[in-house]
């Protein structure tokens, strides 16, 4: 049965703002206590959205968390009515509410890991959420994330949305960012590549500067738990020194589609070792590894940090071809855009090259290939995926006027004390509901 890749993009929170909470996030670090604009930042990404389904792409959406999270502060020992928890919190803990506050939910790659049918014991989708332990408030999205997933993948004959891993620095998982599926066609089984930064148990060389998120146990488990082969699985370590440089994910140093992988040349420990592997076990699957591996002498480490050329998302065009999806710093940055012409020109790898405007997001770390969660489906799951969350003519015309609605043009940190954007946050995810189809989804809902 032929199947496709979907990508599932998550809408931008209400509370879309600068808080600087990633430490190891050049762009979030930078960008700290800046003044945001939540409405802006939600119409780029749905832009994007509906660009890519106009193409012919199979594109989706997910709904943003509740921000901010009452639980979460409720937790920590404030008590009374919802304004009295933002009033304290404010007052006491303003890096508690931040992180509370945060809409970093948007970023779906780190949502969860997906094996697709054809790659799992059970000829099922899995989805395992991240439980993104390294920071507290992305910890907090795994539950909400779950149960998005299974009130939209909701076929339990075809789809499994697992609990996530164990909330232990030795498991810890940050879901797509670091994993990559490689392939000769959608419905034939591929190699899952998994990237890690450490392990709780095997010796390897460290980051001295920044902490490494994904651990190799972590990726291990989650192979496991989705019925993967051992040809059908590849862990590799990512290069501690990029690292330290700002690469806190795989996907801002690499990023791999079908039979292309896009790297930079100082990606993983090890290099050249790990691309005779892929090829290796891809071989078994009788395809050919095709590497656009970038050298630094054209384009450095801190240039792809800036620009995240590598946090582009590479998509199969119908003729088989690759398109790639940049972020409007790519063409800013002088050498990337130089680097990019090359690819894009005569008898270049990639056949097209789509840019977005994306600086709400790119401001607070994340680009093209942060924003979207990749589920290849075959068409038996895609019919059972739930409908409202597909995107067409009518869906962004809802979602377009839903953000011009609700969303705030101007957000800064102060503005968190604001018992108001609780309210408007609620009354608008509550429409947004209605509008995806996905029934009572939030806790103020139940």
């Amino acid at each position: 049965m032929q199947a496709r890749e979907a990508n599932f993009d998550g809408l931008v929170g209400p509370t879309h703002n600068y808080a600087g909470l990633s430490y190891g996030n050049v762009a979030s670090q930078t960008n700290e206590k800046a003044v945001a604009n939540p409405q802006a930042a939600a119409k780029q990404g749905l832009r994007k959205m509906k660009r890519l389904a106009d193409l012919g792409f199979l594109q989706g959406v997910l709904p943003p968390q509740e921000r901010p999270s009452l639980r979460l502060l409720r937790e920590l020992g404030f008590s009374g009515s919802d304004a009295r928890v933002i009033e304290r919190a404010a007052k006491e803990a303003p890096e508690m509410l931040a992180a509370a506050s945060s809409a970093s939910a948007m970023w779906t790659a780190n949502a969860a890991t997906v094996s697709p049918s054809a790659d799992t014991a059970d000829g099922r989708v899995h989805f395992t959420p991240a439980n993104l332990t390294s920071k507290l408030h992305r910890a907090i999205e795994h539950e909400a994330t779950r149960r998005t997933l299974r009130a939209i993948f909701a076929d339990e004959t075809r789809f499994v949305v697992h609990e996530a891993l164990p909330g232990t620095p030795a498991l810890g998982d940050e879901g797509a960012a670091n994993h990559t599926r490689l392939c000769a066609a959608y419905d034939e089984p591929g190699v899952e590549f998994f990237v890690y930064g450490r392990s709780e148990y095997r010796h390897g060389p460290q980051p001295q500067r920044y902490p490494a998120r994904q651990t190799f146990e972590a990726s291990r488990a989650v192979a496991q738990r989705h019925g993967l082969g051992e040809d059908a699985t590849v862990y590799v370590q990512q290069n501690p020194e990029v690292i330290d440089e700002g690469v806190f994910h795989n996907d801002v140093i690499a990023v791999g589609n079908r039979q292309t992988l896009f790297c930079h040349e100082r990606a993983f420990v090890n290099q050249p070792v790990v691309l005779e592997q892929l090829r290796a076990q891809l071989a078994k699957f009788s395809a050919a590894l095709n590497v656009i591996e970038v050298p630094s002498a054209r384009v450095t480490v801190a240039d792809a940090v800036s620009s995240y050329l590598f946090n582009s998302q590479l998509l199969t065009r119908p003729d088989g071809r690759d398109l790639l999806v940049v972020p409007q710093e790519c063409r800013e940055h002088p050498r990337v855009s130089a680097y990019l012409d090359e690819l894009v020109g005569v008898g270049g790898p990639i056949a097209e090259l789509l840019v977005f405007d994306l600086r709400e997001s790119m401001r607070n770390g994340g680009g093209p290939a942060c924003l979207r969660l990749r589920v290849v489906l075959n068409e038996a799951e895609r019919k059972a995926v739930r409908p409202g969350v597909w995107m067409d003519d009518a869906l962004f015309a809802h979602l377009d006027a839903w953000i011009g609605k609700h969303y705030r043009d101007r957000l800064a940190p102060e503005d968190l004390a604001d018992p108001a954007l609780i309210a408007e946050s609620r009354t608008a995810l509550d429409e947004l509901t209605q509008i995806l189809g996905i029934g009572s989804l939030y806790d103020f809902q139940r």
